[in-house]
């Protein structure tokens, strides 16, 4: 064997035994680093109302957002051997209660969000920094044991975390933030977000075509006031029974147009005028107080206390609570829902709105004359109220039907003025937007007429109002004007409606 043959032979065994030296001193950096991420790289962090954990973890790039149970949502933001991922665990009450409270909160939500979120993955990134640089040192001093290895560690972890982010920086695509892949319940988070967007679509052509219908409102109205005067008489109280808005801006103008063009005195509005009751639905609740007449206002199951006490805050609104209230001169009364749906513990069932009503009716008793209307939500509240007062106007079902109960007292159910609100848009067609107009006698607080007005829903140009008629009716249990214990027949139309417009 040749003296350069040995020496070549020498050289290559030495740059081996190199190769192998850094390759352990990048296999125990990386171990260690791995274990430091896995240990350290995490935080605890608010992130708007919600209680997150962030942390990077060493199972390929992009980003992940784990809410359990539903599922997560993953993001192919970057690339690089470290994912991003937060899970969040809970939601602060006293947090979530300040956002829902307080509007100017609920304003800057997503600056908020951001700016935590933000807050919270620069805290990590270094924590998983340190903790990358620790763990490769740590190993490295615990496993090769050599003085100089600490040092070498040191450089390599640094050097490794630098390129790390330098991948991240160089394929960092903000694009792919707005195409998640879902996984678990939240699959469905596609077709959700389309069906809002179309409804969204949907509405916007759906208000527009209400503007042209509310307007019809008034040359209905220009026909139906060349009828006679309701039941015969020169003066009456009118009074518009509305329901069931559900936060539709298009049934807000529909009581407007109604108020201005009936000239009504007051309005009746049996409840559910939010869908969750919370404090950022109730912005259109201000337009109560744009009506120039009184507001008269009993809680449904969607409505919630702070719901009510906005609009008990109107300038020109009363909310019944098994209270009563004079509206031009008629006396009414009210009791709210006792559910508030959104909150199923508050939900205690039919017996506790039988039990409403029979406390309106000793409420009733207590008072120097009877009431002419009594408003309540759920027409299951109703019955006790039979032969103690004429009249019940009540909501709820979002079906419009008129009965003569047992004792001879007359149960109004008005439909939806909101049409269901936005939840109908999800249909081929809305629900049409009903509401009446009462004809009441100023003298004796009897019904005598009553138009009901109804607007077409999406892809109908329909308008109409019918005229009913009233026969009087001494509510008398057991006792009807028939003489044998049956009430008289239901209301009958009066023979000249108002014809449809569109």
């Amino acid at each position: 064997m040749t003296e350069p043959t040995t020496a070549r032979r020498a050289g290559l065994r030495a740059v081996a035994r190199a190769v192998g030296r850094w390759a352990v001193r990048l296999a125990v950096v990386l171990a260690g680093a791995w274990l430091g991420i896995l240990l350290l790289g995490r935080v605890s962090a608010p992130i708007g109302p919600f209680d997150a954990t962030v942390a990077f973890r060493p199972f390929g790039g992009g980003a992940a957002l784990d809410i359990p149970p539903l599922g997560a949502l993953q993001v192919d933001a970057y690339d690089g051997p470290l994912r991003l991922e937060i899970q969040l665990s809970r939601v602060d009450e006293i947090r979530a209660t300040q956002l829902a409270t307080d509007p100017a909160q609920l304003d800057g939500v997503v600056d908020r969000v951001s700016a935590d979120l933000r807050d919270a993955v620069e805290r990590v990134a270094w924590l998983t920094a340190l903790a990358a640089v620790g763990g490769g040192t740590a190993a490295s001093l615990l496993v090769l044991r050599r003085r100089r290895e600490p040092l070498i560690a040191l450089g390599l972890s640094t050097a490794l975390v630098a390129a790390t982010g330098g991948i991240a920086a160089a394929t960092w695509r903000p694009d792919a933030l707005s195409q998640p892949t879902y996984t678990g319940l939240l699959v469905n988070a596609n077709s959700l977000i389309g069906s809002a967007q179309d409804i969204v679509a949907r509405f916007d052509a759906y208000r527009a075509s209400l503007e042209d219908l509310v307007s019809n409102v008034s040359s209905l109205y220009s026909t139906l006031s060349s009828l006679a005067p309701p039941g015969g008489a020169t003066d009456n109280v009118a009074l518009l029974h509305v329901s069931d808005l559900h936060l539709n801006p298009a049934g807000f103008d529909l009581v407007q147009q109604v108020v201005t063009q009936f000239g009504v005195d007051g309005v009746l509005d049996t409840g559910d005028i939010t869908d969750w009751g919370t404090q950022p639905e109730n912005g259109l609740i201000s337009s109560i107080g744009t009506l120039d007449v009184p507001y008269v206002f009993v809680r449904g199951n969607h409505d919630s206390t702070v719901t009510a006490q906005l609009v008990a805050a109107q300038p020109n609104a009363t909310v019944l609570d098994d209270s009563a209230v004079t509206v031009a001169g008629i006396e009414v009364v009210g009791t709210p829902d006792p559910r508030f749906t959104p909150d199923p513990g508050g939900d205690d069932g039919a017996e506790t709105l039988e039990q409403t009503g029979e406390d309106l009716a000793e409420l009733i008793a207590t008072l120097p004359e009877p009431p002419s209307v009594a408003m309540v939500h759920d027409p299951q509240q109703a019955p006790a109220l039979d032969g103690v007062v004429p009249l019940v106007l009540a909501g709820h079902t979002h079906e419009r039907e008129v009965t003569r109960l047992d004792g001879g007292t007359l149960l109004m159910v008005e439909g939806s003025t909101g049409g269901a609100g936005l939840r109908a848009l999800q249909g081929e067609f809305p629900e049409p937007l009903t509401c009446t107009v009462l004809y009441l006698d100023p003298q004796t607080g009897a019904l005598t007429a009553y138009d009901e007005i109804t607007l077409g829903g999406l892809g109908q140009t329909e308008v109409t109002i019918q005229r009913q008629v009233v026969p009087a009716v001494t509510p008398t249990v057991g006792d009807g004007a028939d003489g044998d214990g049956t009430p008289p027949a239901p209301t009958a139309p009066a023979p000249t409606p108002a014809s449809p417009t569109g």
